[in-house]
């Protein structure tokens, strides 16, 4: 791996526990890694300690085979030869475009120099605007002219720390897209920190999610959604809720009973025997409710969130359940109807009844192919 972060802790005196608590994790060259977790999860500390900002107090971290940190040596920060991003973009009000991206390679001779800032601009899609001033351009061009910036001196490892926060919801998710076009392009190994699923999404090759100092799980976005590896995955990334379920033997074949009724025919589930009397929490995304108006079990819509194509509903049964579902949008039901959904539920997911967040998912067995 070319970062390689393994089973580090960074305490601060006067917090009871450790920021980032035994976090282990590899990053390949030319990927890019996103941290994502709720305020105050250890992320944005966890990429201080990778850029050298903040001092492990144990475990340690490798980058293009050097360690750079363990439990005998702090590498500074100006040494580790890595870009970083900021929130803020931390621009000079005061120095035009080509300035600003100059300011890390002033070292340079001056027409090397000159050709890397045109270089790194035409990347990030500004080309021949060097003698624009910050305040003449856009959020997003603020923005590109940062990456540009931290881009210039060619580091080995570049860090963004929320670097679409102080941008229009709309903005974000396309400038995640553009980016990790130009990080691509550019062959950059980056560690990004969000709290923005879509971003991550957008962005993230690999996805760590973060909580309490502790990293859950570290992989891809269909892993975390489809697969999460405790509790608090499958409840923070997506939007779903947990169904109290039981899993019972019919004959040969597996099945779950739910709110909605039996889930059957599913292609992986756990057996009974996972759980006491085959009890359990079943996670139900909104994917895996169908609005279905023949169906015969009746939910009431208690909110309704229009996200364009669709609309995201939030429902409750009878028995007094809530789930969600995505439902398109030229189905505009009100606030208050009663109408008819079903499961569709391809490999479940379940966690022991009442579990906690670090809880792990009882392992799914797949579907035995029939008998010829």
């Amino acid at each position: 791996m070319f970062l390689n972060v393994s089973q580090l802790d960074v305490r601060y005196a006067g917090l009871g526990h450790p920021a980032v608590d035994g976090v282990s994790l590899g990053l390949r060259a030319g990927d890019i890694g996103v941290l994502i977790g709720p305020s105050g999860c250890g992320k944005t500390t966890l990429l201080r300690a990778v850029a050298g900002l903040e001092r492990a107090s144990a475990g340690s971290i490798t980058l293009d085979g050097e360690t750079v940190s363990d439990g005998t040596r702090h590498m500074p920060a100006e040494r580790r030869r890595i870009g970083m991003v900021f929130q803020d973009y931390a621009l000079f009000p005061h120095l035009d475009v080509g300035r600003n991206v100059a300011f890390g390679i002033d070292r340079l001779p001056r027409a090397e120099r000159e050709t890397r800032v045109a270089e790194v601009l035409r990347l990030v899609g500004l080309d021949g605007m060097q003698s624009r001033f910050p305040h003449e351009l856009s959020g997003g061009q603020q923005q590109r002219v940062a990456l540009a910036r931290a881009l210039a001196p060619r580091p080995r490892l570049l860090l963004l720390d929320e670097p679409f926060s102080n941008l229009d919801v709309d903005l974000r998710e396309r400038l995640a897209h553009e980016v990790r076009g130009i990080l691509k392009a550019a062959g950059a190994t980056a560690l990004f920190v969000t709290h923005d699923q879509l971003e991550a999404f957008a962005i993230g090759d690999v996805i760590g999610v973060m909580h309490e100092g502790r990293l859950h799980q570290w992989e891809d976005a269909y892993a975390l959604y489809h697969r999460p590896a405790t509790r608090f995955v499958a409840e923070f990334i997506g939007h779903g809720v947990f169904a109290p379920a039981q899993i019972q033997m019919v004959g040969n074949q597996v099945s779950v009973q739910t709110p909605l009724g039996p889930l059957r025919d599913v292609e992986e589930c756990p057996l009974p025997s996972a759980y006491e009397a085959g009890l359990c929490d079943v996670l139900l995304r909104a994917d895996d409710i169908v609005h279905d108006d023949d169906a015969p079990v009746k939910a009431q819509i208690l909110r309704k969130a229009f996200r364009g194509s669709e609309f995201l509903y939030t429902l409750r049964l009878a028995s007094g359940e809530v789930l969600m579902t995505h439902v398109p949008s030229h189905h505009n039901h009100a606030v208050g109807e009663w109408i008819g959904i079903r499961a569709e539920v391809d490999h479940v997911v379940t966690f022991e009844r009442g579990s906690g967040a670090g809880a792990p998912p009882a392992a799914a067995v797949p579907r035995a192919a029939p008998a010829a």
